[in-house]
């Protein structure tokens, strides 16, 4: 009798902890999109990597504290408050089995360290980055820089965002992840992120906005904000060959019903797009 076929395992399980921008949205109206700010957590090859520490870390802490010792490798974009207010709040972080790596870029002379201490200063937070018991070790990764992790491969490229931000490339046995949150596109960094995120099966992408909303036709013009669109995200990731298209960052005012909106009008123009959401997980 043959045996049966074994499911092959995964080069990379994503899951999505907060796909919100700019400020953290709980509420009626985003009970199935989630209202936690950016954290992307992804597996491979016994490696947990996460992509930004926003609100949604708050609970993805509480989940890999229920089999420590925690080992993660953490990467900032960059560090606007949406993206690294989950710290605080980190469980695993005062947990002195706990390795972390945060992986972040100087900006205006301060180090990742430095930068991620100003927040837990009073009058902003009762106390200060040294109550965390963790191992922690903080790594200075700029424009093209490359951390091997195992097996896995990390590669950031400088975005167009005001004060600066990451996007960054994962790749591990033949699958590639790309995460270019808070990028505004019209400039020669769109060029760049076509070549990050070439072939990629999963481009994980800016789309706070509306067309209309992007150019000043509902409301003020959002030009300069340092944020895109679907429309720009699809025309991107046709550019690249990327398989999926992951709208992420959304705007906090936007609800369910509009987001759905958002991804319909997406997959029109990129039969891979979809609305990121807490809590899915997709395996490449």
């Amino acid at each position: 009798m043959p045996r049966p076929k074994s499911t092959p395992k995964p080069a990379m399980v994503v899951r999505f902890w907060g796909v919100r921008g700019s400020l953290a949205s709980p509420g009626a109206g985003t009970l199935k999109t989630g209202g936690n700010t950016a954290c992307v957590e992804v597996r491979c090859s016994g490696e947990t990597i996460i992509f930004d520490l926003g609100t949604g870390l708050r609970p993805l802490g509480v989940a890999l504290m229920r089999k420590p010792p925690v080992r993660a490798h953490l990467f900032l974009s960059h560090y606007h408050w949406d993206h690294i207010a989950g710290l605080p709040f980190f469980a695993p972080a005062y947990d002195p089995r706990s390795q972390l790596t945060i992986h972040g870029a100087t900006r205006r002379g301060r180090d990742v360290r430095q930068i991620l201490s100003g927040q837990m200063i009073d009058p902003y937070f009762p106390v200060d980055l040294g109550v965390l018991n963790a191992h922690l070790r903080f790594v200075t990764l700029q424009d093209g820089g490359v951390a091997h992790l195992g097996k896995a491969v990390v590669t950031a490229a400088e975005l167009n965002h005001p004060g600066g931000a990451l996007g960054f490339r994962l790749e591990h046995e033949g699958r590639s992840l790309v995460y270019a949150t808070d990028f505004e596109h019209g400039t020669s960094a769109d060029e760049r992120l076509v070549e990050l995120a070439r072939n990629a099966d999963l481009l994980i992408f800016d789309a706070q906005y509306t067309p209309a909303e992007y150019e000043g036709k509902i409301g003020p013009s959002k030009k300069g904000w340092g944020h895109s669109t679907y429309e720009v995200g699809a025309r991107l990731a046709r550019s690249a060959g990327v398989k999926k298209l992951a709208l992420y960052h959304h705007a906090p005012e936007r609800d369910d019903q509009g987001i759905r909106k958002l991804a319909a009008l997406a997959k029109k123009l990129h039969p891979g797009a979809f609305a990121a959401r807490e809590g899915l997980k997709l395996s490449l």
